[in-house]
């Protein structure tokens, strides 16, 4: 996996979606400049996230951005999409990358020193790391890492690594000095009258940022 693929990472909310629908706003998202997109829905069936999957594939065919599901190996399976995202609660990585064989993707969410620790040798690409900021989009994270505990993180790892929780354009030049590949977000996006200009300002905000 590319590390400038999480340069900015939409994670999808059916909720915040729900004006545009998911797809359209994914649509609208990458338009603008978003370079991997990750379907989360906690609520829907397997069959649900394969048939949105599928959706969201044809939205982004000859793209490059890679669709990623949260928390159903099965579901990404099934749909053919580019990987799964788990949380080190949501089953064994060990078990995730053998259902996926080694052509697809895997992400993992880490919110301490000691679950990044835990990650050495596991095959995964890339870990998620946060919250650097309180986020209303996942209630049950741990205490917020802020700045300086998301680049001890960061150096605790050789992965790639996008920061996640609370995160608004603001913070791009602040996120990427600490180290970290890129930025994972919601309702910067979703969230917002048109996903495509919400995008935009990240992705400019985001050009003199590479490593």
């Amino acid at each position: 996996m590319r590390r400038e693929a999480l340069r900015l990472y939409l994670v999808t909310d059916p909720v915040l979606c729900a004006g545009l629908g998911v797809v359209e706003t994914v649509r609208r998202a990458v338009a603008g400049g978003v370079s991997m997109v990750q379907l989360r829905d906690k609520q829907a069936t397997t069959e649900e996230r394969v048939v949105l999957a599928r959706e969201l594939m044809q939205v982004l065919e000859g793209t490059g951005v890679p669709l990623i599901i949260n928390d159903d190996v099965e579901a990404a399976l099934a749909a053919g999409a580019d990987g799964a995202h788990i949380g080190q609660s949501d089953g064994s990585p060990e078990r995730a990358r053998a259902l996926l064989g080694p052509g697809r993707i895997l992400g993992l969410s880490c919110e301490t020193a000691d679950r990044v620790a835990a990650t050495k040798g596991l095959d995964v690409d890339y870990l998620g790391l946060g919250p650097v900021f309180a986020t209303g989009t996942k209630a049950d994270h741990e205490q917020p890492t802020g700045l300086a505990g998301l680049a001890a993180l960061v150096a605790a790892t050789d992965l790639p690594t996008v920061a996640i929780g609370g995160l608004k354009a603001n913070h791009v030049n602040e996120v990427l000095a600490t180290g970290a590949d890129g930025l994972c977000v919601v309702s910067a996006i979703c969230g917002q009258a048109d996903p495509q200009i919400a995008a935009a300002t990240f992705y400019s905000s985001n050009k003199g940022g590479s490593k």
